[in-house]
């Protein structure tokens, strides 16, 4: 029998050449976009003061299966692309379990993460439109780091929303944005209206995504020639982002490989959107079983504790409204380290696939998840991301369970970024000052009784 390698690279021939929209498969789609003035779905029209065209086109496009990537964003992936499927065969000798363990790993960028396969996408957009630049928030700063550097490339303006806590917890981040040429602003800040009115109504806050998403789009659509891009939780990134699942499953295809669980983190949703979309096709064809693993940070449980919902996808209610599992759009999360991580909604796409019981969802603590992280980094020779760390938590602990019931189960996990520049939450933790945070029932239920009230 033929060893399965340490690291399955694919060729450049091999990388995808079209992104793949699950929604086409989705027997129930998600439920449309709303205007937040009329409250009826939005049509192109209303979207073109914010978005790219091209990029509204595919945010409303439900039904195209495949979709063209532009042989200029093809080209540019090859810098990086395709990434490494690893076979974590020391932790699974660490940890002796029958399971085996693969991570497709998106860290082989400047940016760190898998974020640039979509900044990319979208200031190719933005450039192609003729615009002077775009606005976007990021929470970890990975999202932020990897559109400066799309910006950079395309010669574009990029002004960035960075969650406060995040701004201060990681300044190296932040010059890293600055260096590729980005204009960076902690939020939520005064320089916006919105952002003076958060600050009005929660004095002395750290900040959320949904707060930094407010002034983001604020800042687009009150200065011409800019629009705003996201980094998540849109079906457009999920659909940029299905560049990791497809290359994940040709590398599995070659040797013949099945996988039984397949893991993600889960903020917004755009790492695990991408993972799993051509698995979920699968799925949802009725051609092959998986069982899919959402985790999320105990302290932002939007899919475990949330209401399938209908919500302003940001703090300040600017923005559409989308229905998706929801803490409310003014819930604060607490400031733990997974950045990233911390908003209080997620992706129509994976809402409704978990709602109709098509994928499962997890919490964790961050002690735990930088148990984790740091049982991972010891054995594979890469320090994560706390982000990524939650899906390796949740492996951990799939892999244990398989050593328990001595099943040699197939678990592939997604790793979306390295932990270099997270070094205060390492410190925090290695010091033992690092505590855990879960929102109380009454704290959800007040955040909850606010969402708008929708037929």
């Amino acid at each position: 029998m033929t060893k399965i390698p340490y690291k399955i690279y694919l060729e450049e021939k091999e990388m995808p050449k079209q992104w793949y929209n699950v929604r086409a498969d989705m027997k129930n789609k998600p439920a449309p976009i709303l205007n937040p003035a009329t409250l009826k779905p939005v049509t192109k029209e209303d979207l073109k003061p914010v978005f790219c065209d091209e990029l509204i086109d595919q945010e409303l496009d439900d039904t195209t299966p495949y979709i063209d990537i532009p042989e200029e964003i093809h080209t540019f992936y090859k810098m990086y692309r395709p990434s490494p499927l690893v076979r974590a065969y020391f932790l699974e000798k660490a940890l002796d379990t029958p399971a085996k363990i693969y991570y497709k790993f998106e860290g082989n960028n400047t940016s760190g993460s898998h974020k640039l396969n979509s900044a990319i996408a979208q200031a190719y957009y933005a450039k192609q439109q003729g615009l002077k630049g775009v606005t976007t928030e990021t929470g970890a700063g990975q999202w932020g780091t990897a559109l400066s550097m799309a910006c950079s490339f395309f010669g574009l303006d990029c002004k960035v929303y960075m969650v406060k806590v995040s701004y201060e917890q990681k300044p190296f981040r932040r010059e890293v944005m600055r260096t590729y040429g980005a204009d960076v602003t902690p939020s939520p800040s005064d320089t916006t209206q919105v952002g003076i009115k958060i600050l009005e109504e929660f004095p002395g806050t750290t900040g959320s995504l949904g707060c930094a998403i407010s002034e983001a789009v604020e800042a687009a659509v009150t200065n011409e020639g800019y629009r705003y891009v996201l980094g998540s939780v849109l079906s457009q990134v999920l659909l940029h982002q299905s560049v990791i699942g497809l290359e994940t499953k040709t590398a599995l295809d070659k040797y013949g490989i099945v996988p039984d669980i397949i893991i993600g983190c889960a903020g917004g949703g755009s790492n695990l959107g991408g993972l799993i979309s051509p698995f979920m096709g699968e799925k949802l064809r009725g051609e092959r079983d998986y069982r899919f693993i959402a985790v999320e940070p105990a302290s932002c449980p939007s899919l475990t504790r949330g209401k399938y919902a209908y919500d302003y996808c940001d703090t300040g209610k600017v923005c559409p409204l989308q229905k998706m599992y929801t803490l409310g759009s003014g819930f604060m999360p607490s400031a733990n380290h997974a950045g990233g991580l911390r908003y209080h909604g997620m992706s129509s796409i994976l809402s409704q696939l978990y709602a109709d019981g098509l994928m499962e969802a997890v919490s964790v603590e961050q002690t735990a998840v930088f148990e984790a992280a740091q049982k991972f980094a010891r054995v594979e020779g890469i320090l994560p991301a706390p982000e990524s760390s939650h899906a390796i938590r949740a492996a951990i602990d799939e892999a244990l369970k398989c050593k328990e019931t001595g099943e040699a189960k197939t678990i592939v996990f997604g790793l979306t970024g390295t932990g270099y520049f997270d070094m205060t939450a390492y410190q925090k933790f290695n010091d033992h000052e690092m505590t855990d945070y879960i929102p109380s029932d009454a704290d959800i239920e007040k955040s909850l009784s606010k969402l708008p009230k929708i037929d």
